[in-house]
């Protein structure tokens, strides 16, 4: 019979090779043994995955990674392709939000875990969050918000009232985004939350009295007015 769950690394993460005929709730079982079993290999990684051998929906996506999680303590930060493109942003996303990782860790705190529908995290720091805010869920800080994962929820940051702040995330898609006095107003529809193929980190600031949010690149960063 052969490996219904086979794990392989690339340069940017790992790839699931999965059975395509094994009933699904199964494979779910192959892939926690697989995950128990290298526990120890993968730590506290944070890094992408991508999905080979099987087509699944995004409902079976999540509980991939869900059971991956509950197994290890593996972060997974986004599904990702194998295509090359796919990857550079990948690569492209770590390192942008690197930088503001160097920012904050010297006067703020992390979290590492995701929060769900009904939970609050308030904090007098800034604060980065390694890992998802679902819909429902709201970060509250004084200062900065950094969210290595989706943030779905809400998010309030600059609760002292000083300029500058801001709020970071892989995947931008709030329910609701405020900065010091000035909320985020959006006419786009709001996508469904869920891990998406490609990674587009986003950060929101206030300029001029609005809160604006854009793609991160590296020439943002060299002139956001915070």
């Amino acid at each position: 019979m052969k490996n219904p769950v086979i794990i392989k690394s690339f340069h940017n993460g790992l790839s699931l090779y999965l059975d395509d005929s094994m009933d699904f709730d199964m494979l779910l079982d192959e892939i926690a043994l697989k995950f128990r079993e290298s526990s120890h290999f993968f730590k506290d990684a944070r890094m992408g995955i991508s999905f080979e051998g099987r087509k699944l929906t995004e409902e079976e996506e999540r509980r991939i990674v869900d059971t991956i999680t509950d197994n290890s303590s593996l972060h997974i930060i986004c599904i990702i392709g194998k295509d090359e493109d796919t990857n550079q942003n990948y690569i492209r996303a770590l390192e942008q939000l690197a930088f503001h990782q160097n920012e904050v860790s010297n006067s703020g705190q992390f979290y590492k875990g995701t929060l769900k529908d009904g939970q609050i995290l308030e904090t007098e720091n800034s604060i980065i969050v390694l890992g998802d805010v679902y819909p429902g869920a709201c970060i509250i800080s004084k200062k900065d918000i950094i969210v290595l994962g989706g943030l779905f929820g809400q998010a309030y940051a600059g609760g002292n009232g000083l300029d500058g702040h801001f709020v970071v995330a892989l995947e931008m898609s709030p329910e609701k985004l405020k900065i010091g006095d000035f909320k985020y107003k959006t006419s786009e529809k709001q996508s469904k939350w869920s891990i998406r193929p490609k990674v587009m980190p986003k950060i929101a600031y206030v300029n001029d009295g609005h809160v604006i949010m854009e793609a991160i690149t590296k020439e943002l960063l060299n002139n956001l007015p915070i």
